[in-house]
């Protein structure tokens, strides 16, 4: 892989934290943005787990593309490791991403995919499940209520409709309550 493109699908899309040369709309084929991972982190601890986002298998995910900036791939693919594999929850993969730029470009772009068997796989919770969880948690990151509205919110701006994630943004809105520390 001469190149580095970076494929994002939650936070990464708002908050990159690496250089990047250009950035397209992008789409993935065989996954999707699911809020399938217990965060004992960044969003949540062991005692109150909250939940982000992971890449799980099936259906299709739009997001954002990074190409990184040249001769930084080294320390971006640190960055990113030391970022979003604090506890090894994701199998980084390189995984064909269409750009949705208008320019019909197809590449390879390295994502970060749910690992089914971590003990930190949640599954498919259900929406009053998922609501409990994120009022409840805070982690090193901040709120999970925050990252939840916060990325739909950037969602929103980027023109992607995520019918599941905005559904539950409108009942955690509703019903805000503060995260026990």
């Amino acid at each position: 892989m001469a190149e580095l493109w970076v494929f994002a699908y939650g936070s990464l899309m708002w908050q990159p934290g690496f250089a990047f040369s250009e950035q397209a709309p992008a789409a993935l084929i065989g996954a999707h943005r699911s809020l399938c991972i217990y965060s004992f982190h960044h969003r949540g601890t062991t005692e109150h787990p909250g939940l982000v986002l992971g890449l799980d298998e099936g259906g299709a995910c739009r997001g954002v593309a990074f190409r990184v900036v040249s001769g930084k791939k080294e320390a971006t693919l640190a960055y990113l490791r030391a970022r979003e594999q604090v506890t090894d929850v994701y199998v980084e993969r390189t995984k064909p991403v269409s750009l949705l730029d208008g320019s019909g470009r197809e590449l390879e772009a390295l994502c970060y995919m749910v690992d089914r068997g971590h003990p930190q796989y949640a599954g498919r919770l259900s929406i009053e499940t998922q609501a409990r969880l994120v009022r409840s948690a805070a982690g090193r990151s901040g709120t999970n209520l925050d990252y939840v509205l916060n990325t739909v919110r950037h969602l929103e701006e980027a023109g992607i409709d995520d019918v599941e994630l905005m559904a539950l943004a409108q009942r955690l809105a509703a019903g805000k309550s503060a995260p026990r520390k």
